[in-house]
């Protein structure tokens, strides 16, 4: 849960990431900017901005804004029906990130949030730089963290279901929810 300040905090952050990043922004884009916080109550160290840029029934075009050092949780995307679940392309615009998958390689140094090394079961890691993309199957485990700078990312996709996203950590809750402010 985020309260109304850090949502329009973490959006403005967000949206200077992504000028800093060269990429054009329409005026009603800034507030559409989703601050994650997935339940967990500390957006700058487990969290994502999210700008969904386009979405159909088949294809979703996505912008992820990571802080320094901020860490997007671990999860995957399941089958859905007949579906085998999303397959998704992520694609470094601006600074640098660590991306964790299996079959990553070995990276020391990026390790997963304090106190939380028992729900982060994928430690193979890579680098990425502005440039540098990394597939992910559908199913895949993964997670991401922002690098010195932070890091603005495209995710392209097959259909988002986001809602839907398994996470190793039970207590992830996907859908943002903001403190009612106080009268």
């Amino acid at each position: 849960m985020i309260s109304p300040g850090e949502l329009e905090s973490a959006r403005a952050m967000a949206a200077a990431l992504i000028h800093r990043a060269g990429v054009p922004m329409r005026s009603d884009e800034p507030p559409r900017i989703e601050a994650a916080d997935f339940g967990l109550g500390h957006l700058e160290i487990e969290g994502a901005q999210i700008l969904t840029v386009a979405e159909s029934p088949r294809l979703a075009v996505k912008l992820i804004a990571l802080f320094p050092g901020q860490t997007l949780p671990e999860h995957w995307h399941p089958m859905v029906g007949d579906d085998p679940g999303k397959e998704e392309t992520i694609r470094v615009q601006w600074g640098s990130m660590a991306i964790f998958a299996p079959g990553a390689g070995r990276l020391e140094g990026w390790p997963p949030p304090a106190g939380k090394e028992a729900v982060y079961s994928v430690r193979e890691g890579r680098m990425l730089a502005a440039g540098d993309q990394y597939y992910l199957p559908p199913g895949t485990r993964h997670w991401f963290q922002g690098g010195l700078e932070g890091a603005v990312v495209w995710s392209f996709s097959s259909v988002a279901r986001d809602v839907l996203d398994r996470f190793t950590d039970p207590a992830v809750v996907r859908t943002t929810v903001v403190k009612p402010e106080r009268p």
